[in-house]
């Protein structure tokens, strides 16, 4: 068996808006010529945060990195719904925004803590027949998605003003945050998308650990290898 080297183990990087985690991946990949390279849970190109990404012989315990809870903070306009939960798809609807007050929206987030079945949106990686959603969304086609069980163990509104609530919700694996924000404006009765998401933690790896994106591209490839977390180490973290 081949001795591990410095490249295979896992890197934290703090996701800016912008790059798809695929992009991520590739810069990663080419910049410092390491031929294995994949990521452990898919950030929308405009959300920001933890992304972990598995090098060399690590990538094998990638499925086991992805499956743990994630944590993440985020906005979520009120008043107004997209064709993909989110800032970045169509409005479909605008309504008027009841009376609420920050009791009212944590009150009603409360309501979605705990076990549940959640409806994937059409614009994500779920494959319908091993296409993708979001291919097919593209097209302007939709179709019956299956829902899937998740849990939220916290949904916390931290503040409301102008139309906005801000939150941070602590939830299992493939739960999506925008459905949460989507669901929530839907109960209220005034519809609501996600405005922002960053995530600040997954398993055992905090966003406080991270690399900035933007300063990763300029290190040096020594520089890089004291970065990464040895495989052994994630190996223990993963049992």
């Amino acid at each position: 068996m081949q001795p591990f080297t410095a490249f295979d183990g896992a890197l934290l990087i703090d996701k800016p808006a912008g790059p798809t985690s695929h992009d991520i991946v590739d810069v990663v990949r080419h910049e410092f010529g390491i031929k294995k390279v994949g990521h452990c849970g898919t950030l929308d190109p405009n959300a920001t945060g933890l992304l972990i990404l598995v090098l060399g012989k690590a990538t094998k315990l990638s499925e086991k990195l992805m499956s743990t809870d994630k944590v993440y903070e985020g906005a979520m306009k009120l008043g107004v719904t997209t064709n993909t939960y989110d800032a970045d798809g169509e409005v479909k609807l605008t309504r008027p925004i009841p009376d609420l007050s920050l009791i009212d929206l944590r009150e009603t987030a409360q309501t979605f803590v705990g076990d549940q079945m959640q409806l994937p949106p059409m614009v994500s990686a779920v494959k319908k027949d091993g296409v993708p959603l979001y291919k097919l969304a593209r097209k302007g086609i939709e179709v019956e998605r299956k829902e899937r069980f998740m849990h939220v163990y916290r949904f916390a509104i931290s503040a409301y003003e102008d139309s906005m609530a801000y939150f941070d919700v602590a939830c299992t694996k493939g739960a999506y945050v925008r459905t949460l924000a989507y669901d929530l404006g839907e109960k209220i009765g005034c519809g609501a998308h996600l405005s922002s998401l960053r995530r600040t933690a997954s398993g055992t790896f905090n966003i406080a650990d991270a690399c900035p994106f933007e300063e990763l591209v300029k290190l040096s490839t020594p520089e890089l290898a004291d970065r990464v977390i040895p495989i052994l180490k994630l190996a223990g973290l993963s049992a």
